[in-house]
């Protein structure tokens, strides 16, 4: 076989391998190093293929006709592609929903929970109807103004005390927290104590 032909087969198959479109310098560059091809065996032997039609490329004459025939299954595979991605997007929120879902074992089991926790609640609530101790409204009331009054006889008090202290303090000569460690006064704050609103 000569050079010619030899440089001819191994182009004819790095073409049909690789199936893009290379100029004779690509060739020359690609196949040089590992086939030791010079760059004019590389031109002719490519010319030698192109005459022979021998590689894989080669496209026949296309008519209008046929490129609009072309655009047109092109639309249409757009539109298929299109309406089969929405329908994938539909399918994969469906598949998201269901695996978020209680499955019939699960639900089963948290049913049971309910109805427990319902009949401790119902059990609760009889021993609370039944019970003897029940405060009456007037009770409930009583209790509530006691609580405002002694509230606000808090605050009369702690409101006297503090005028008294300010007045003290006006001639004592040390600060007031010494004061209240030497009288022995302890206060709310002491024990972090704050009087409830009414």
């Amino acid at each position: 076989m000569s050079k010619k032909d030899s440089g001819a087969s191994v182009i004819l198959a790095y073409l049909n391998e690789k199936n893009r479109p290379y100029s004779a310098q690509d060739v020359f560059c690609n196949l040089q190093k590992q086939h030791g091809l010079g760059k004019t065996v590389s031109v002719n032997a490519m010319c030698s293929v192109i005459l022979k039609r021998k590689f894989t490329g080669q496209f026949k004459d296309v008519s209008d006709d046929d490129l609009k025939e072309m655009d047109s299954q092109i639309s249409k595979l757009n539109a298929e592609l299109q309406t089969l991605t929405q329908n994938c997007r539909q399918l994969d929120s469906e598949l998201k929903e269901l695996n978020n879902s209680l499955t019939t074992e699960e639900m089963t089991q948290e049913i049971k929970q309910l109805k427990e926790e319902c009949s401790g609640f119902k059990t609760r609530l009889e021993k609370i109807k039944s019970a003897k101790n029940h405060v009456t409204p007037e009770e409930k009331e009583k209790v509530y103004k006691e609580r405002n009054l002694y509230v606000k006889e808090w605050k009369k008090r702690k409101r006297l005390v503090s005028d008294m202290m300010n007045s003290i303090l006006e001639g004592y000569p040390k600060s007031k927290k010494e004061f209240l460690e030497e009288v022995g006064v302890e206060t709310d704050e002491d024990y972090k104590v704050t009087i409830p609103n009414i």
